[in-house]
């Protein structure tokens, strides 16, 4: 599906009117943050008069069954079960459910609700994928059990904006950076965004706002922000596939070569990017490539949470049949769950610290790094061995002091969506000076051990 829209968003796969202008080529990094950007605190709410234009999805449930025993995730889970964390899920809202018993209202961007209603079924299953209770019956599970998921509804394909702006759906950068904020000032440990924004680098977009909100979160608030890296090819797709290693550098990221842009992804100083990989560990076909890829989980064939009755699902509607549940989208959600995991067992790291041990505990690739895997294949087991003694129930960080404000500007307006596959939204590249990671600068030891097993896609 393509559409060309100012505000609001398109579901799978969108492709915006163009801001600005096609610049020379050049390494293309985001613009800097500029705190001022920052949207103000206060309640969530939709920006513009909203309505229901679709009826709501109902993937078909499917039958419980045994599932394959995890040996890394039960190891895992001897120490820690991500008790007294809170998982933001920006997404469609996420559905209650009986599997998930510590689900919170966070908000709500696109209509009236409190971020508990999921029309598109799409932040249902991410959140099932973080945190759902373990269910005897069929030994389901979500990645961190114990800990709580914040619903926040930024997007839908469901409704449509009633002031005159036109096309479907609701949900931009604008209400994305304002989800982002909120998350953080409700106390999320860990933020996850599975809608990408994705255009090519000839167009220029000012997503300055939510630059802001990330940093914020980040560096103020102490979050942990997990990102989807998008999807190429089929429903859900960015524009093409971003060029392969250069062979002279081949574990080098190359940010002058890069021809489709990922937002926040790109926002790499803030954002633990996630590319899928499939049950074997090889790089999906449809995953978008990217110097800011950072790590890798399993992202096909996934089974999670019904967004309608109490069951599972393993598909999700669309044109002609069901297609299975496959994308990025579903691949930041485990990174996220193990994010969770890390800070109740070791509290005292900060969020650099838990993205750092998340890449460096990775399996590694022959090159060391590479643009779709990123440092490797997330291995739960070995991200939290030895870290320390997991935090009580309820555990709560110090408030953080309001961010300083230094810089102007105006946030641009894009459609964003994180409905379907890996949503997509039309961004492009600001052509800047790259800016250097500072992920690096609180790294902690890597204290894996042998015989740490790779994290299994939830099936």
């Amino acid at each position: 599906m393509t559409g060309r829209f100012v505000r609001v968003l398109a579901a799978v796969a969108l492709v915006g009117a163009p801001v600005g202008t096609a610049a020379p080529a050049a390494a293309v990094t985001p613009p800097p943050v500029d705190n001022r950007m920052l949207p103000p605190q206060g309640p969530a709410a939709p920006r513009h008069p909203t309505a229901q234009s679709e009826t709501c999805d109902a993937a078909p449930v499917v039958q419980t069954r045994p599932r394959d025993d995890r040996p890394d995730l039960r190891a895992a889970w001897v120490r820690t079960r991500g008790a007294g964390q809170i998982v933001a899920v920006i997404d469609t809202g996420v559905a209650r459910h009986r599997l998930l018993p510590h689900l919170v209202p966070g908000g709500d961007y696109v209509a009236d609700g409190d971020g508990t209603e999921d029309c598109d079924g799409h932040g249902t299953i991410v959140a099932g994928i973080i945190g759902a209770a373990s269910d005897p019956s069929d030994g389901f599970s979500g990645i961190a059990p114990d800990a709580t998921i914040l619903g926040i509804r930024q997007s839908s394909m469901k409704f449509r904006v009633t002031d005159g702006y036109g096309g479907s759906g609701v949900g931009d950068v604008e209400s994305l950076a304002a989800a982002v904020r909120a998350a953080a000032d409700q106390g999320a440990t860990v933020i996850n965004i599975s809608s990408v924004a994705c255009l090519g680098v000839a167009d220029t977009l000012d997503d300055r706002a939510l630059g802001a909100a990330l940093a914020y979160a980040v560096d103020v608030r102490n979050a942990v922000v997990v990102a989807a890296a998008g999807n190429v090819g089929g429903r859900g797709t960015c524009p093409s596939q971003n060029p392969p290693p250069d062979p002279a550098a081949p574990a080098q990221p190359d940010w002058d070569g890069v021809e489709v842009v990922a937002s926040p992804s790109w926002y790499d100083d803030y954002v633990l990017t996630v590319g899928s990989v499939d049950a074997d560990g090889a790089p999906s076909a449809f995953s978008l490539a990217g110097p800011w890829v950072d790590v890798a989980a399993p992202g096909e064939a996934v089974t999670s949470l019904a967004a309608t009755g109490e069951g599972l699902v393993d598909t999700m509607p669309g044109p002609g049949q069901p297609a299975p549940i496959s994308g990025t989208s579903y691949a930041a959600p485990v990174v996220a769950g193990i994010a969770a995991l890390i800070r109740a067992a070791a509290p005292a790291l900060t969020a650099r610290q838990v993205m750092h041990r998340i890449e460096s505990t990775a399996r590694r690739p022959a090159s060391g790094w590479n643009p779709l895997v990123g440092h490797g294949v997330v291995d739960v087991l070995a991200a939290v061995r030895g870290i320390g003694a997991p935090a009580p129930a309820g555990a709560q960080r110090s408030p953080a002091p309001s961010p300083a404000r230094v810089a102007d500007g105006r946030p641009g307006r894009f459609a964003l969506t994180g409905a379907a596959a890996c949503a997509v939204l039309a961004v492009s590249a600001l052509l800047l000076p790259r800016r250097r990671s500072r992920r690096h600068t609180e790294a902690v030891p890597d204290d894996r051990g042998p015989g740490g097993a790779e994290f299994g896609a939830a099936r």
